[in-house]
């Protein structure tokens, strides 16, 4: 089979290579796969500024859906040609604190496919048969390849965060995780403004299309005087920052109100620089979200069968593998939103 490598540590270093296929262990199963979405960490690592462990040479790739292909001798439950998606921590320690109390994205010892053995940018994807979960009946498989960061989404904003129906949200970064955030906080109930810059023109109009009550654009509106107009001047209830800019970052920390509920998602890639006295003076409840775990999975899965959540928006463009260049090139210019490559 083919696989997209990184092939060594530093910038760039990636090609596409030829590797045999793999065969699952006992409690393993093969999938053949079908969809494996681009990730802003996957540029992340492209540019070697990832600080989830690595160990190159390996393929890269953690968001996918394909089918069952082949079976460990120990798996129950499943059957070759069952359409599925997969959790890419591959192997977490079952015995630390993180483990223990269900929050194994956390782990320490977490190895996760495409960082560390080898991911879904490949035709086959050798996967745990306890991290699998059966795709609905009406996705279809370039969606599920969106259902990680979906679960992600789901992790930050429900489960993380909590959401009240009449709470004012500001989502800051409509790319594809602030418009799959945004889709979660409505499925709540509350309402959503979007905020994003002049470049963001298409992505705020998929945002309007989405449910947001609001759009608003950084560079020429005044945000802060929209939001003191929804909430009587207390400043929105909450802030999902998704964007991964310091200045947006900052702004979010302003313009939430006291005592609200601020949390990261997106990803500076570099450290920043934030008044953190503000977060003391407002007594603002901050926290940070970082990959997802089996219930949001469960809930992200949910929503898309009631029609919660649309992920069949987000997808710009279907690639062949061979296209990966064409594909991290497009991402990296913010053009679009979920690029998706079939191995």
């Amino acid at each position: 089979m083919i696989g997209l490598f990184k092939t060594a540590p530093g910038k760039g270093n990636m090609e596409i290579r030829t590797a045999d296929i793999p065969e699952p262990g006992q409690n393993e199963v093969r999938i053949r796969v079908h969809a494996a979405g681009i990730c802003g960490s996957d540029i992340h690592i492209y540019n070697w500024a990832t600080q989830v462990a690595m160990n190159p040479p390996v393929i890269m790739g953690h968001e996918f859906s394909g089918e069952i292909d082949k079976l460990g001798e120990k798996v129950a439950g499943w059957s070759a040609g069952d359409r599925v998606t997969g959790e890419p921590s591959y192997s977490v320690c079952g015995q630390c604190m993180h483990c223990n109390s269900g929050f194994y994205n956390l782990c320490p010892e977490r190895k996760v496919l495409g960082f560390w053995t080898d991911g879904a940018f490949a035709e086959y994807i050798v996967v745990p048969a306890f991290r699998l979960h059966r795709l609905p009946e009406v996705m279809s498989f370039s969606e599920g390849a969106l259902t990680e960061p979906f679960a992600c989404c789901v992790h930050a904003v429900s489960e993380l965060t909590g959401i009240d129906p009449n709470d004012t949200v500001l989502v800051s970064g409509p790319g594809a995780i602030g418009l799959l955030a945004l889709q979660v906080v409505k499925a709540h109930g509350a309402k959503a403004i979007v905020a994003g810059t002049s470049v963001d023109e298409q992505r705020l109009k998929t945002a309007k299309e989405l449910g947001a009550d609001i759009i608003v654009n950084a560079e020429t509106d005044d945000i802060a005087e929209i939001v003191a107009e929804l909430t009587g001047g207390f400043g929105a209830d909450t802030v999902i920052e998704c964007s991964g800019s310091q200045p947006a970052a900052a702004f979010g920390i302003d313009i939430i109100r006291k005592r609200g509920k601020y949390t990261q998602v997106g990803l500076f890639g570099k450290p920043i620089t934030l008044d953190f006295e503000k977060i003391a003076y407002k007594e603002i409840r901050v926290t940070g979200s970082f990959a997802q775990k089996w219930s949001a999975w469960k809930k992200a899965l949910s929503l898309f069968e009631q029609g919660k959540v649309k992920l069949k928006p987000l997808i710009s463009r279907e690639l062949p593998l061979d296209d990966w260049e064409e594909g991290f090139q497009q991402l990296a210019k913010k053009d679009g939103l979920k690029i998706v490559l079939k191995p």
